[in-house]
């Protein structure tokens, strides 16, 4: 018999895929890129609104930033043409003379002194600084010519003067107010004041605020982060900078741009822009992207940005996104898990039908059992209970038999007491009828020392019958005892015997309190010491 072998031939591998294997194979990644896509989505609308949100808090915070910076320039633009009104002042630029020029220092000097501003001086029309508040520094403006300086060549022009710029003799910065003097409708010379614009800077940095004010030369002045101070916010032209240069505006400053990272034009006047960290607000990044809105001040060609921080934002908008991802495969694992379990839901209920029986047997036996603790434990109730009444019947028979000892014992003692009782009685006969003889005879002092016999022997019959009595006293369960006064007791309840034996009771113990009733105690004591009399009656004397 022949064998075909294509019959032993293996069969081709199917090209049907299960179902179920296409799920295992592309849902995982289908899934992770879903989770990218909405949390990127996610990322983009919240930085989107979060930027919206910014723009609209910017606006109200440059608004009034810049309304503080205006302030605090014009507050000071009235002071130099008020020195018209000074005559020594318009004499003094006439006709000049020390004596004019010393008196001039002083007014100068308290005017800036109340004013609070950094110094003021009065030049000629040349330029010539004829007196200044300063007159007293040695890095005074006495004498200077600032007649290149463009404040002045305004101001001599009738023009007002306003000019930022650093000295060329202190090297400090300094916005300049300067203003034409007339006298009968010509200029005589000019008034400026300088003013240190530093505290700005001071409080936006004690704020945590990036801003700062470019000039009309786009030369930052002020600026919260020193590192940008005196740079350019554009390209400066060769002219321009030869222009600067010859007027000395920043006395010998490199003036360089300061050109961000990345910049993105949003809108007119707001932009994103990425500069290097500033090292007094954020240590933590070495670039920071900002938010950066812009507005003229007025009365000036000046410009106030602020730079709003995005980090923050940007944080909040990856938190967002990454939690509108976790937020999706949650879903998306809630649907697969529930899918599953749609499928296993029969297999359960039936699991649970026979679980449910299981139980309901379970709960019987539990029933049964517990009907039976409950029996064994009412048995047990009745035996407790019986036990206790048979403790207090025994209890109370126990103290029956200790108060028939005591009468007992009493009963012992009756005729020692007895005896101890007539021996004061016979005195107290005797000495009483001697006292009223003694009395009918006027002797006092013999009568009064038998009648204080007569209450010593009294108080000795009490004594005696107050030990009986106490003795005699049904004592308590629980109490407190003096073994000191225990030991007298006893002591006085059998000194008859004591005597009538002939023997001595030897004390020698420490006091101590007990926890015992004071009856009971001496009850012990006067059994121990007449069981003692008892064993040494009739015993030979040692």
């Amino acid at each position: 018999m022949k064998c075909d072998p294509t019959l032993y031939r293996a069969a081709p591998p199917s090209l049907a895929v299960k179902p179920r294997l296409i799920r295992q194979l592309f849902l995982p990644p289908l899934i992770l890129m879903l989770m990218i896509g909405l949390g990127y989505i996610a990322y983009l609308i919240s930085e989107h609104s979060g930027i919206k949100s910014l723009r609209e808090t910017g606006e109200r915070q440059l608004e009034l930033h810049a309304r503080t910076v205006e302030s605090e320039i014009s507050k000071y633009t009235y002071l130099p043409s008020v020195l018209e009104l000074e005559s020594s002042v318009s004499q003094l630029l006439n006709k000049p003379s020390p004596e004019l020029q010393q008196q001039v220092n002083r007014y100068l000097e308290g005017m800036n002194r109340r004013s609070g501003s950094r110094a003021i001086y009065v030049m000629d029309t040349t330029g010539r600084v004829l007196a200044t508040s300063n007159w007293r520094d040695s890095d005074s403006y006495q004498g200077e010519d600032l007649s290149f300086r463009a404040y002045f060549q305004d101001a001599v022009r009738g023009l007002p003067g306003r000019f930022y710029g650093i000295g060329t003799t202190t090297g400090e910065s300094g916005y300049y107010l300067a203003h034409g003097l007339e006298d009968k409708g010509r200029i005589i010379g000019v008034a400026v004041i300088k003013v240190r614009l530093e505290a700005l800077e001071e409080r936006w940095q004690r704020a945590r605020l990036e801003a700062f004010v470019s000039d009309e030369n786009g030369i930052i002045i002020l600026s919260s982060d020193p590192a940008r101070r005196l740079k350019s916010v554009r390209p400066l032209t060769p002219q321009v900078k030869e222009r600067l240069a010859r007027s000395l505006q920043y006395y010998w400053w490199p003036l360089n741009e300061l050109v961000p990272l990345e910049r993105e034009t949003l809108s007119e006047g707001v932009e994103k822009l990425v500069f290097p960290a500033n090292v007094s607000v954020d240590r933590e990044h070495k670039q920071v992207s900002y938010l950066a809105q812009s507005r003229p001040l007025s009365d000036t060609a000046w410009h106030l940005t602020l730079l709003t921080p995005l980090e923050d934002l940007r944080r909040e908008a990856a938190n967002q996104g990454m939690l509108v991802a976790v937020a999706c495969a949650l879903v998306t694992f809630l649907l697969i898990a529930w899918n599953e379990r749609r499928k296993v839901i029969s297999t359960r209920l039936a699991a649970r039908e026979a679980l449910q029986a299981a139980n309901n047997e379970l709960e019987r036996k539990i029933a049964e059992r517990t009907e039976h603790l409950r029996a064994s434990n009412e048995r047990l109730k009745a035996q407790i209970r019986e036990r206790r009444q048979a403790e207090d019947t025994l209890r109370r028979a126990q103290d029956e038999l200790v108060q028939a000892g005591k009468l007992a014992a009493i009963g012992q003692m009756s005729t020692s007491i007895a005896h101890e009782l007539n021996q004061p009685l016979a005195a107290l006969r005797t000495l009483s009828g001697n006292t009223v003889r003694f009395l009918e005879r006027g002797a006092l002092d013999t009568a009064s020392a038998n009648l204080r016999t007569i209450n010593d022997l009294v108080d000795r019959m009490g004594r005696i019958t107050a030990s009986l009595r106490a003795f005699a006293r049904r004592g308590d369960d629980q109490g407190q005892a003096q073994l000191s006064k225990a030991v007298e007791a006893a002591a006085q309840l059998l000194g008859v015997r004591l005597e009538q034996s002939g023997l001595t009771l030897h004390r020698d113990f420490v006091d101590a309190t007990l926890s015992i009733d004071q009856t009971r105690l001496e009850q012990i004591l006067v059994n121990l010491i007449g069981n003692a009399l008892d064993a040494m009656f009739n015993q030979p004397a040692p």
